[in-house]
């Protein structure tokens, strides 16, 4: 792991190269359920060109200049799809269909029709290709149990609590594991603790300590507002309405959306025991900040985060974005940070 102060880290994404998927299929949706179709090579190929994908991402994140790095889940349709449907009990063949409460969007769902398990690895070969691929510190990112459980229509548990406890317990299994596999950094990503705040006040921060369970490296939990290319910043509040309730979960960091929602930072001071990822690049403008606006957001979070607990990075996934773009955004992000860190001392 960095020893230094301000070391920049990657939310999970990066984009997928034209010739490994259909972004325009891929920009309609943040699929739930598999999206076999968005990929352009055979079964027989995929994993290959996979691997040959992620090969490129790593060296363009480590090219920016990011300290703590992943393999731009290259191989995911979406950040939870592929994991939440590999576990026994679901049935992503035949999916439920969920109404927006806008009543504007159907999204089809996995339905949960039995004991939700993992009977084996899922990322596994994920992060032992990282590992064998980057000689920076390494991170892998997993759905967080409450996401899952809202993202699925449960048609076996007594209650969604009791599907989020099992979620919890499959995530924990594969987060052990990870580890093992030479994990420096593992995170849960729980973006919709805040799309549903009253019943995660109930039960997510149970579920997320019990996925982080015996996890002895660094953990974050990460929540945003939706990917900017999916939900636009008109449409993002200026506030988290769950945040504060994670200072009780056992994950050492926190990582949150602020440069695209120009969040008020005054709210860290509820999170005073956690190290803080700071989204500090704007994935909603298509621009490349320069180096010294992304240094200002950094000294920004300054103002309430001591440097020994701050962690720049982007508001979120980079999946959706141009990769030029991408790079560009993170090179002006580990730019600000090394100007941050020498005003520093």
């Amino acid at each position: 792991m960095p020893t230094h102060l301000l070391p920049t880290t990657v939310v999970g994404s990066y984009p997928q190269p034209d010739w490994l998927v259909d972004r325009a299929m891929l920009s309609k949706t943040v699929p739930r359920t598999r999206l076999h179709e968005m990929w352009r090579l055979p079964a027989e190929h995929l994993e290959e060109a996979q691997d040959d994908a992620s090969i490129v991402a790593i060296r363009d994140i480590e090219r920016a200049g990011i300290d703590i790095v992943t393999d731009g889940e290259i191989r995911r349709e979406s950040y939870s799809n592929r994991f939440a449907t590999a576990l026994d009990g679901i049935d992503a063949d035949n999916p439920a269909i969920i109404v927006a409460r806008t009543g504007n969007t159907k999204t089809p769902v996995p339905r949960v029709v039995g004991p939700v398990k993992r009977s084996r690895p899922i990322e596994l070969h994920d992060m032992q290709f990282l590992r064998a691929n980057t000689d920076r510190a390494a991170k892998i990112t997993l759905p967080g149990p409450f996401t899952m459980s809202q993202q699925a229509k449960n048609e076996y548990y007594k209650d969604d609590e009791e599907l989020a406890m099992a979620f919890a317990e499959a995530v924990n299994a594969e987060a052990l594991e990870l580890q093992a596999a030479g994990a420096d950094v593992i995170q849960l990503d729980e973006p919709w603790v805040r799309n549903n705040p009253e019943v995660a006040k109930r039960y997510a921060v149970k579920a997320i300590n019990r996925a982080l369970q015996g996890i002895r490296v660094p953990t974050v939990v990460h929540l945003c507002f939706g990917y900017a290319a999916v939900v636009p910043g008109s449409n993002k509040p200026a506030g988290y309405s769950f945040l504060a309730e994670l200072d009780d979960t056992i994950a050492s960091q926190i990582s949150i959306e602020a440069a695209q929602p120009k969040l008020d930072l005054g709210v860290l001071k509820d999170l005073s025991s956690k190290t803080i990822m700071l989204g500090v690049l704007d994935l909603g403008d298509p621009d490349v900040e320069s180096v010294d606006t992304v240094a200002r957001r950094i000294r920004d979070g300054l103002k309430y985060v001591a440097a020994d607990r701050l962690v720049p990075a982007p508001d979120c996934g980079m999946k959706y974005m141009p990769r030029a773009t991408a790079f560009g955004k993170l090179k002006a992000m580990c730019d600000a940070a090394r100007v941050v860190r020498q005003e520093l001392g």
